[in-house]
């Protein structure tokens, strides 16, 4: 049976940062959809080759995928996806998505994300960097296609909140993620989601980026903030 709980993978100590690295994409892919379930995961030598790592390294991750129960390896088959995402589905009774309203939701975003974005500016590395560039690069790429986008935004924020270097509040901030797949805001983001407004997000994403690689710490933590009235605005607006 395909595993439905929350695949949010737990750090481990244990895997170096390449191997960490590369579990964070290929869980990305599988709760996003572009892995569905019971779908076959590219080789390791073609997963190696687009990642521009070992095989070892690849090998490694898929070790850490399946230990959590999100794939299932089949001996000269390859890795088949197990996870289930629950992100369409109302969230469970009692669950803290179940009693999280959109402005509760706002509330912690806006208490996380502007002290996130500045220890992340104090602490990210020129490797952090690159890898944040990329996912601008992927977010600049799409046009229509609502669940890439919400995919891209998703490891935008993650690899900032990675950035701070304080695994507490990483973990808080994958919460929200979790918190956030759970209907209201996908739903309310498909109604609003015009190619216009993409270009908006983009345009932010773009700004908050070279603030942060020019290490202006009150410019990137500005422009986090008036991110946050934009989605107060679009929340306030629906109701």
């Amino acid at each position: 049976m395909p595993n439905t709980r929350n695949a949010e993978v737990t750090p481990d100590h244990t895997i170096g940062e390449t191997v960490r690295i590369v579990v964070d994409k290929l869980l990305v892919r599988i709760q996003s959809g572009e892995y569905p379930p019971d779908s076959r995961l590219p080789s390791e030598r073609a997963l190696a080759a687009e990642l521009g790592v070992s095989r070892n390294t690849v090998r490694e991750a898929l070790d850490v995928l399946e230990s959590r129960e999100l794939i299932r390896r089949r001996q000269g088959s390859g890795s088949f996806v197990t996870y289930q995402s629950h992100r369409a589905e109302a969230p469970m009774p009692g669950s803290v998505g179940e009693r999280t309203s959109p402005l509760d939701h706002l509330i912690v975003r806006s208490i996380i994300e502007p002290e996130m974005t500045r220890m992340a500016v104090m602490n990210m590395t020129p490797k952090d960097l690159d890898g944040l560039a990329q996912v601008v690069a992927q977010i600049e790429t799409v046009r229509t296609d609502l669940n890439e986008f919400i995919r891209c935004e998703e490891e935008f924020y993650r690899s900032i909140a990675r950035a701070t270097r304080n695994p507490l509040l990483e973990a808080c901030y994958e919460l929200t993620i979790e918190v956030c797949r759970q209907s209201f805001r996908t739903a309310l983001m498909r109604k609003h989601l015009t190619p216009g407004r993409i270009q908006s997000y983009q345009s932010r994403f773009n700004s908050l980026f070279n603030a942060i690689a020019t290490r202006d710490v009150e410019a990137a933590v500005e422009i986090t903030k008036l991110h946050l009235v934009e989605e107060q605005k679009l929340f306030l607006h629906e109701g």
